[in-house]
């Protein structure tokens, strides 16, 4: 079975006619590449290859016209006699153009009136009868004893035009042949053909350099093998390759933009995106609409966009880009849709090679040349303050925001919720989840213990209510465990003194002061005596009193996060401009702790250098508990992250200079007058 139209099929992402015209346009001794064909497509895809077009008349395109016909029909169209004609045939995938040459000279030089495309063979030919076709059965001499034969591979022939119009055939007068590679022998007749050298071609081509402004990568199969290894727990793990996270960083290093975007919502993808200071988008429908407004976002014109994909929800987004780009075992339509095949496989360095590829077309770094701020990096404002080290984050300008998902008290007493709220923060892409520890007996005030409250439990007083949804020790060990297994900082707010000591016994990476705990001095010291990083919330406070707070805990290690404790949080009440103020009176890293609806305000802090945003996070904001109505679901804490890493890429450095996607609008609109 042949290949309909198989001239438009494409091969490492170019249809073979326009390979075919390619690589007669390399060629030295070529002159002028001219194709005959009756079908629009091809003509097009010829002339954007660099070729003339002779369209072909009806008598010469049934199955039983001649190539020659074809030849001899062009040359009375051009009206022209050049001294050699060549006749290439598209379906050959593999030309080398020096071939071409070599063949050409042969003609020139008076070695041969014909020369043809031919690879050398010692195989023995034989007919269905069992004769043998190029060798004696009784004497079989051994392959170095014997001379090759050339089998005609249709690549091309190299023919004096005299000859060719005088005999009305390809074969005339001395003939010669022009010895070709075997991976350059395969010439596409069948679909088994056609899979054949699709498969070949990222071995064959050249790599050719990719210049693009971004690359979008899918995550399975990419950076991963497509494998996944799952515990008795239903957790997966994944192989990578170490050498693209080297790539990815001289990527972002030379100003390339990068995006993993995933349909799955997995931990696993977010947890590889952080490491490699990517931003993320997955839990998709359609990748392809995120991927769009992506674009839009970011300013970029898609026909300078790489997306590498390997399946067929990648197709897709392959279609909207001009650099599409598969993995060698991609799904064939994936293959046969992409402009590059890469050599490596997905989780073996697939990443890397076209971040080599892409960095090829770039000018290169110098060594000393100090790289521009990544896609999670910003300055705002100079730098005023050092930053603090939480964990293995630091926080304060130029680096990343360092999320907190406010779990509080949404876990409602279940350790289960806690886990699933974890699991949220983790794929949303947050850096630390944070709880509240309480003594009850201590915080709750004696007026209100006897109070009686209707709670999904039973009615019960309001002291038994929070000792019911308190976490002890055995939860809290649990929630350590977990939050170690995905990777994620967890600490607390402590509310007593007692509740400081229960913590630094679970060993947190830091304490938080909770607003209402800003002038409780005996706290702020047992915290200041821990020696650990302390974030302060500064909500219904004034300045004398966070004055006083400073003075007991100290500036060395201290965060301080703005905020209104006003639950939910109206826009007018904000304030958002004391996020500078308290940057000039405290010299420290302050962040922004929001208890509004909505992501508006959040984002808006990051503008204004908040170095760390903190939202209450919930499974549903219709769950029972005083907190879960202005606490984000879990969509809306992804947007949130993934808009505050677009905010930060957005920021920039604050030095003026004119981008290369401004050099051409530059000099097609500028005037300039004196």
């Amino acid at each position: 079975m042949g290949v309909p139209l198989k001239n438009l099929e494409r091969v490492g992402g170019t249809p073979l006619v326009s390979r075919a015209v390619a690589t007669c346009v390399r060629a030295e001794l070529v002159d002028t590449v001219v194709v005959s064909t009756d079908h629009a497509g091809i003509a097009d895809a010829a002339e954007q290859a660099g070729a003339r077009v002779v369209p072909r008349p009806a008598d010469l395109s049934g199955g039983t016209a001649s190539s020659e016909s074809a030849v001899l029909h062009v040359l009375d169209a051009l009206g022209e006699e050049p001294e050699i004609v060549i006749l290439v045939q598209c379906t050959s995938a593999f030309i080398d153009p020096k071939d071409l040459d070599a063949a050409i000279a042969k003609v020139l030089d008076g070695e041969a009136d014909v020369v043809f495309s031919g690879m050398e063979t010692f195989e023995f030919i034989w007919n269905i009868d069992g004769d043998g076709i190029n060798h004696d059965p009784a004497h079989r001499p051994r392959r170095q004893d014997r001379d090759p034969h050339y089998r005609e591979t249709g690549a091309f022939y190299v023919m004096r035009t005299a000859g060719l119009r005088e005999r009305g055939h390809r074969f005339f007068g001395v003939v010669a042949v022009q010895p070709v590679p075997a991976r350059h022998a395969v010439e596409v007749d069948t679909p088994e053909d056609l899979e054949i050298v699709r498969a070949l071609a990222p071995f064959v081509d050249e790599p050719q350099p990719i210049d693009v402004d971004a690359v979008i990568t899918d995550f399975d199969g990419v950076h991963t093998d497509d494998r996944a290894y799952v515990d008795s727990e239903g957790r997966e793990m994944v192989a990578v390759s170490r050498s693209d996270g080297m790539g990815v960083a001289l990527l972002k290093r030379s100003g390339v933009k990068l995006l993993v975007l995933s349909t799955e919502q997995n931990p696993v993808v977010a947890a590889r995106a952080r490491k490699l200071g990517v931003p993320v988008l997955q839990g998709l429908n359609t990748k392809q609409t995120a991927l769009r407004d992506w674009l839009a976002i970011e300013g970029l014109d898609p026909a300078r966009v790489a997306y590498v994909g390997n399946d067929l929800n990648d197709l897709a987004c392959m279609q909207l880009v001009g650099w599409p780009v598969a993995v060698p075992d991609a799904h064939p339509r994936v293959r046969a849709a992409a402009r590059v095949v890469l050599t490596r496989s997905g989780g073996a360095g697939a990443v890397r090679e076209l971040c080599d590829r892409v960095l090829a077309a770039r000018p290169p770094l110098a060594e000393t040349e100090q790289p521009p701020l990544s896609p999670l990096t910003f300055r705002p404002r100079p730098a005023q303050s050092p930053s603090v080290r939480i964990g293995d984050a630091l926080l304060g300008p130029g680096h990343p925001v360092y999320v907190i998902g406010e779990i509080g008290i949404n876990h409602n007493g279940d350790v289960d919720i806690a886990r699933r709220l974890i699991d949220v923060a983790v794929e949303a892409g947050c850096q630390a989840v944070k709880f509240q520890k309480r003594t009850p007996e201590i915080c709750v005030p004696p007026e209100q213990r006897g109070q009686m409250r209707q709670t999904p439990w039973g009615e019960m007083t309001y002291l038994e209510y929070k000792i019911r949804t308190e976490f002890g020790r055995d939860e809290y060990t649990q929630i350590a465990k977990y939050c170690e297994e995905r990777g994620i900082d967890w600490f607390a707010s402590p509310w007593d003194v007692p509740s400081v000591q229960f913590l630094e016994e679970m060993d947190v990476v830091t304490h938080k002061v909770a607003s209402a705990s800003v002038t409780d001095h005996e706290l702020l010291r047992a915290l200041a005596a821990t020696g650990k990083p302390i974030i302060l919330s500064t909500g219904m406070s004034t300045l004398e009193e966070i004055d006083k707070a400073v003075e007991i805990l100290g500036t060395s290690k201290l965060v301080m996060m703005h905020a209104t404790s006003t639950y939910p949080l109206p826009p007018e009440e904000a304030n958002l401009r004391t996020i500078v103020t308290l940057q000039d009176r405290y010299g420290v890293p302050v962040g922004y702790s929001g208890h509004e609806r909505g992501l508006q305000i959040s984002l808006a802090a990051v503008t204004l250098g908040a170095v760390t945003v903190e939202r209450h996070i919930t499974l549903d904001r219709t769950m029972w508990g005083s907190d879960h109505a202005a606490s984000l679901e879990p969509s809306g804490l992804e947007h949130l992250v993934r808009d505050i890493r677009i905010i930060e890429s957005a920021l920039g450095d604050g030095v003026k200079r004119v981008f290369p996607g401004e050099e051409a609008p530059r000099a097609r609109l500028r005037r300039v007058t004196v």
